[in-house]
């Protein structure tokens, strides 16, 4: 019997994405709560490199970083559909905008903050033109690139409030805004909804840490 075990905390846009993914594929997996104030020697010992969630541990073994672990369940489990295409091309390409990252603005401060929220609009642009007229970002149906940025669904709205940048605005990013509310009516994502007050406060607190 295959054993999986996700370790995870909670507030952490890449551990949802594997979330996402175990429930999707219709896995059963244990939970692993982790504070990264206080890790278990567990985590340091499945994650000696990065030293933090997510961790997928499948019969005793660990993988690690999320994007890693979403090709890694969408090959082990391919049932009932895979998540990146089968064309090779296709596949290269949603891994590279897979990595297209702009969320670490809001950790910024004054002057380099301005600059961080310039370059996140403008990538958030890229990643609009990518929908063109399909109803997610890997085609017609969901797959490696709306989990990849499937954080902008619910994350979104708390940032906004602590940063003052509304990242998603139905003027600028109408494809987008559509999208996120398509993701947000599948079930597997919708019941791992997390308490945006919650992740307000959450951000808050990084932020004010950083800016010491």
């Amino acid at each position: 019997m295959e054993k999986v075990k996700l370790f995870t905390t909670w507030s952490s846009p890449f551990v949802k994405r594997v979330t996402w993914a175990l429930k999707l594929k219709g896995i059963e997996y244990e939970i692993i709560h982790e504070d990264h104030a206080n890790k278990s020697p567990q985590l340091l010992k499945y994650n000696p490199v990065y030293k933090k969630a997510p961790v997928l541990l499948h019969n005793e073994t660990p993988i690690c970083d999320s994007l890693v672990i979403l090709e890694y369940i969408d090959e082990t489990w391919k049932d009932p559909t895979p998540f990146l295409p089968q064309d090779p091309l296709r596949r290269a390409n949603e891994r590279f905008w897979a990595k297209f990252a702009f969320y670490g603005y809001y950790k910024k401060q004054g002057k380099d903050q301005d600059e961080a929220k310039d370059t996140a609009l403008a990538r958030l642009r890229h990643v609009e033109q990518l929908l063109n007229e399909s109803k997610f970002l890997s085609g017609e149906r969901l797959g490696f690139l709306d989990l990849a940025f499937g954080w902008l669904a619910d994350y979104s709205r708390p940032l906004e409030v602590v940063t003052g940048l509304k990242l998603l605005d139905e003027d600028s990013f109408p494809k987008l805004c559509s999208w996120r509310n398509r993701l947000l009516e599948i079930h597997a994502i919708k019941e791992s909804w997390p308490d945006q007050e919650t992740l307000m406060v959450r951000f808050q607190k990084i932020k004010e840490t950083t800016s010491k």
